[in-house]
């Protein structure tokens, strides 16, 4: 009785049967914890990308390339990660033109 209880409440909210009738809630369950394993990773690469395109976008604008500048930050041991510069871009334009300036001295 416990764990069908148990099941019964994490399909709370569930449409149709599988709120209330226990095999179809069951797979249900199962099948809601598949999809959160796999897209709590899926969104990490998401979010991965999108900070790729926003840094992508605000070099193309001062005529670099992605991969250039990367390289650039890489030579001049400048350890900011995609998040960091991906916000730079967007919310601290002259800060983020600096850290361009500086990876491309060296």
């Amino acid at each position: 009785m416990k764990r069908r209880r148990n099941i019964l409440r994490r399909a709370k909210g569930y449409m149709w049967g599988r709120k209330s009738k226990i095999k179809l809630a069951k797979i249900a369950v199962f099948k809601a914890g598949k999809y959160a394993y796999r897209d709590r990773r899926a969104r990490k690469r998401d979010f991965r990308g999108l900070w790729n395109l926003k840094i992508n976008a605000a070099l193309r604008e001062r005529g670099l390339t992605y991969s250039r500048f990367i390289h650039a930050l890489k030579t001049s041991k400048i350890e900011l990660d995609r998040k960091i510069l991906a916000d730079f871009a967007v919310h601290h334009p002259k800060l983020f033109e600096a850290i361009i300036a500086h990876a491309a001295k060296k």
